[in-house]
């Protein structure tokens, strides 16, 4: 049984070297994205990044997001990347961290393969929609940092609101979630134009979706939203790379913390309760919602 547990962590430990090898490559190699107007990669920086990989990654196997909620704001605001590169280099960072928690998810069954078919093979087309979008926009600053504002308040509402404990999240049992073929393409099809225009990843929509619309047991929930991204965000991060939106560097160094965390989130889910972990995140992320939208407005908040 011990050692059946050591091989199912084996490709999250080559999947861990891959990053360490490229990211090596990439910062020997000087591409780390200094054309893009970031702040230079210091070891100092390269630490933080890891650590806020690393706390995205753990919130992203708990609650089943990609973690771009917590990357995002924390290197656009907290670290100085431009709102555009911001959303490039984190969906890019999502793709290891749905890749990491997706399969610990897959590994422990905690997701439908159905239902992630249907949703991600149309969420796919949503995100090349969403990504033609996001390059209209990219040059528009304040526009978009409004939309990004925007954006997070869905979450931030429904994380708060959900972590007092008055609205609690419906439990259902099952392993696997009622047939929904046309209203799941529907459904991914509209978070992957999200996903592409604002790089949050989608699990903030996927989630109270498959609860609330399609009536999915929590626990499969998390693991089917996590999977899911999985070509949401290869397709998303690779677009946004192709068209010049990822600081490699700092990406990848994101990457290596979400795939450590994605793991830990997935492996204690069961024993969790995420309320206190849902209002607290909820609450920052009301926070980050309201410092981009008053931005837009002239309007600086500390």
């Amino acid at each position: 049984m011990e050692k059946r547990a050591w091989r199912a962590y084996v490709p999250t430990a080559v999947l861990l070297a891959a990053l360490l090898v490229a990211t090596i490559a990439v910062l020997a190699g000087g591409v780390a994205g200094t054309d893009l107007q970031v702040p230079h990669l210091t070891v100092l920086n390269g630490f933080y990044l890891v650590l806020i990989g690393l706390a995205a990654g753990v919130l992203g196997g708990i609650i089943g997001t990609g973690g771009c909620s917590v990357m995002l704001p924390a290197i656009h605001f907290w670290m100085g990347y431009p709102a555009a590169v911001a959303v490039g280099t984190t969906l890019f960072a999502v793709i290891f961290t749905a890749l990491s928690g997706g399969y610990g998810h897959l590994i422990r069954r905690n997701l439908d393969r159905r239902a992630t078919l249907w949703l991600g093979g149309a969420g796919v087309l949503g995100v090349a929609l969403g990504s033609w979008l996001f390059t209209v926009l990219a040059d528009q600053a304040a526009l978009l940092g409004l939309i990004l504002g925007v954006a997070f308040l869905w979450p931030a509402l429904r994380m708060s609101w959900e972590g007092t404990g008055l609205s609690p999240t419906p439990v259902r049992e099952g392993d696997s979630i009622p047939e929904h073929r046309w209203g799941f393409a529907t459904f991914g099809g509209g978070v992957g134009v999200l996903t592409g225009l604002v790089g949050l990843g989608g699990g903030y929509a996927l989630v109270p979706g498959l609860i609330y619309l399609f009536g999915a047991p929590v626990y499969v929930t998390m693991g089917t939203s996590l999977a899911t991204m999985i070509p949401l965000a290869l397709v998303g991060g690779g677009i946004k790379l192709a068209q010049g939106y990822v600081a490699v560097g700092a990406g990848l160094l994101l990457a290596m913390g979400t795939v450590v965390g994605a793991q830990f989130g997935a492996a204690v889910i069961k024993r969790f309760k995420p309320n206190t972990l849902k209002l607290a995140f909820g609450l920052y992320f009301l926070y980050v919602a309201v410092k981009f939208i008053t931005a837009y407005f002239g309007i600086k908040i500390w």
